[in-house]
């Protein structure tokens, strides 16, 4: 016999009283944590040890990675006093990006992915102890920084697509998108508290000390790479990591319309809408210095990681192809309302809802990515995901720079992002195949397919 069907206590008026508060709120006590915790972040990818180690190393070293993202810039804009020599420094950037993360996503599908990861982080980490000896020494040479933030460029393009394509040797397919959203969470981390440590010591020290920063807590990516498993070629793999091999991927990536147009949405986010060039100009001209350009730094990335600890949700959307669409409309809508915002507070927070709109749409366009192509050619697809993330922001830089140059700071980021808005809006319209995209219907396309 049930609870519910025992009778009640005979003339106990008090159990009666007794009783109902305690076995009422029971059941929306147990609604309330049930929902919390499908709204919480999905964590059983840490529990495997080689994913958790990876993971861990990334996000440390990715806040180190952007304290230099910040410094590199003010520095370029303390020397020269101009947004279009701060926008120069995406050009700088986008053409390794471009190179060699084409590249280095055809070695990724050739080699032991391990080994080429921690080779890839200890370019990027020279880079990073050259620019902390241009510091001490004090050479201020806008050529030099340019070269090595080049170099860097270099190793992020060829490190970034191969431990992308390391996740999904490390975690069950259905654990992918749980695992993306733990990186990509882990990244907005280092974007948020990256700035603000920027902040802090370019007001009180030194280039020098962000570069040093960084210098130290990359250390921790080294160590990572190293503990990984080996993770060589899975089957056959023929010829070379050229420019063959280069071809096919993108031959591939041409008659998987899905898989496209995840690329082109993005391209078109961050190419017209990323303000970041405009950060240092508009922090001192309408927020007043360098403490200010630290929280517009960080602004997107607040949000993006606010958003990803409430990420329970993600795993649970299957009409990938719409939650992508509508993300990078509220990005582009939200960078348009900052630009218009007059208080740093308010222009911190629009940033953000934009950021937390980022960080859903990367997680969607990554798993597609992920869980679609083959991992005969997950390298190359991640490389090219690698031109598109990366580069993309570049892009806008030098975008937004050359924008402000003619039409002033205010017009070219509100522009850029009313314009971002409409144009994914029309590229749903005329590839209606994005927009019909379903994770449950999909399966990994071979290359026979």
């Amino acid at each position: 016999m049930t609870p519910e069907q025992q009778p009640p206590p005979a003339e106990t008026p008090d159990t009666v009283q007794k009783d109902e508060p305690e076995d009422e709120p029971a059941e929306p006590r147990r609604t309330a944590r049930n929902r919390l915790r499908r709204l919480a972040i999905d964590t059983r990818p840490l529990g495997m040890p080689a994913y958790r180690r990876l993971w861990l190393g990334q996000g440390v070293s990715f806040v180190g990675f952007q304290v230099t993202a910040v410094a590199v810039p003010v520095q370029v804009y303390d020397m020269t006093r101009s947004s279009l020599w701060v926008g120069v420094l995406g050009f700088v950037n986008l053409v390794p990006l471009i190179v060699f993360g084409l590249w280095g996503g055809a070695i990724a599908d050739h080699m032991d992915r391990r080994r080429l990861l921690f080779v890839s982080s200890c370019v990027m980490w020279v880079a990073t102890l050259l620019l902390l000896l241009q510091a001490l020494l004090g050479i201020g040479s806008l050529t030099l920084i340019f070269g090595v933030v080049a170099i860097q460029a270099m190793g992020f393009a060829v490190a970034s697509p191969t431990r992308s394509a390391i996740i999904p040797r490390l975690v069950d397919r259905t654990l992918v998108p749980a695992a993306n959203t733990l990186n990509f969470t882990a990244s907005q981390f280092g974007m948020l508290a990256g700035p603000l440590f920027a902040g802090v010591l370019l007001a009180h020290w030194h280039y020098a000390a962000a570069y040093a920063l960084d210098a130290v807590l990359f250390t921790v990516v080294l160590y990572a790479a190293l503990r990984l498993p080996p993770i060589p070629p899975l089957g056959d793999i023929t010829g070379s990591p050229g420019l063959r091999s280069v071809i096919d991927g993108l031959r591939y990536l041409a008659t998987q319309p899905v898989l496209l147009m995840s690329f082109v949405v993005d391209i078109i986010a961050m190419a017209i809408a990323m303000p970041r060039a405009l950060f240092p100009e508009v922090a001192e001209t309408r927020f007043g210095g360098e403490g200010a350009v630290g929280w517009l730094f960080a602004a997107i990335a607040i949000g993006a990681f606010l958003g990803g600890l409430s990420s329970g949700w993600i795993g649970r959307v299957r009409k990938q192809g719409i939650a992508l669409v509508v993300s990078i409309v509220i990005w582009g809508l939200a960078v348009a309302a900052s630009g218009l915002a007059g208080q740093l507070w308010l222009a911190v927070a629009l940033l953000a809802v934009g950021g937390a709109a980022d960080l859903v749409s990367a997680v969607f366009r990554q798993s597609m990515l992920q869980t679609y192509a083959p991992d005969k050619l997950r390298g190359r697809l991640q490389g090219v995901f690698t031109v598109v993330v990366a580069g993309g922001p570049r892009l806008g830089d030098v975008r937004a720079g050359a924008t402000a140059s003619v039409a002033g700071a205010t017009a070219s980021w509100v522009g850029g992002g009313l314009v971002c808005a409409a144009l994914v809006i029309v590229v749903a319209i005329a590839v209606p195949s994005l927009l019909r995209y379903d994770a449950r219907t999909t399966e990994t396309v071979s290359v026979e397919d």
